[in-house]
């Protein structure tokens, strides 16, 4: 427990870090830290029967944030993000020549990674540019938003938690626990609204609502994800939590969400 909150700490320190840096220090950390997750993804589904081509998808997702980024910075035209399309379709051809007996199951997961991992990280950081211009306000908000659902549903999970939300996939999660991340989620964004005004009060409640809800179906994705493969964890690099997927799992989902919604109401 000690070295899980000792990492957990320092972590935070860290991504909080790289969102107040600024856009470089925030789109290459993001960046980065998408390409590992993706990294663990393509591990923990790889098998005889599963070879996705992480160097192609990887690489995929390095290139639509980089392109991207160098947008945001000013440095590129929009119309250089459709570098990334080559790429893509590369995954199919470079099936052709490794004769393989299933070559659709390797590129189908090599795109589902891309999908499920890449793709929710690429909207992540697009909520710091909704405004037009950076701001870090709002991928700050969405984190504190993820933890504190996470901490509410902890919460209210331990000490009123009768009723199992989906005990097939995840014994430990009750409807109670899923109702105290809500109402925490909430609670907080009421206080965001009067911090972080780069959106009323109104969309950060929506948002809250967002990311409590499709938070911890993130997470029950990815616990379904890692019992169908019978993993206990993504990966190994965060003493005493696994991997970087694992930690967030419920961005995944929330992710593409809140940026669609706070896209289309801006």
């Amino acid at each position: 427990m000690k070295t899980r909150a000792i990492t957990g700490f320092f972590f935070i320190i860290v991504m909080v870090g790289a969102m107040l840096l600024g856009d470089a220090v925030f789109l290459g950390f993001f960046s980065l830290l998408s390409a590992w997750c993706l990294y663990e993804f393509y591990g923990i589904v790889s098998s005889e029967d599963r070879r996705p081509s992480k160097a192609l998808g990887i690489l995929t997702t390095v290139v639509l944030f980089s392109t991207t980024a160098l947008y945001s910075l000013g440095i590129f035209e929009a119309k250089y993000i459709l570098l990334c399309i080559p790429f893509l379709l590369a995954i199919y051809i470079q099936a052709l020549y490794q004769k393989r007996d299933f070559p659709f199951n390797d590129i189908g997961f090599t795109i589902l990674g891309i999908l499920y991992v890449g793709f929710p990280f690429y909207c992540f950081t697009r909520l710091g540019y909704i405004g037009g211009s950076f701001n870090h306000f709002l991928p700050l908000g969405f984190m504190i938003l993820l933890w504190t659902s996470d901490t509410g549903a902890y919460l209210a999970g331990r000490s009123l938690g009768k009723h199992k939300l989906f005990e097939r996939i995840s014994p430990k999660k009750t409807w109670e626990g899923f109702i105290g991340g809500i109402v925490l989620a909430v609670l907080v964004s009421l206080c965001l609204a009067h911090y972080f005004e780069t959106i009323p009060q109104w969309q950060w409640i929506i948002v809250a609502m967002i990311i409590a809800v499709f938070g911890t179906l993130g997470d029950l994705v990815e616990s379904m994800l890692k019992r169908s493969l019978n993993v206990k964890d993504s990966g190994h690099i965060l003493p005493g939590h696994g991997g970087l997927l694992d930690r967030f799992d419920g961005l995944l989902i929330a992710g593409p969400l809140v940026y669609l919604f706070l896209f289309l109401v801006n």
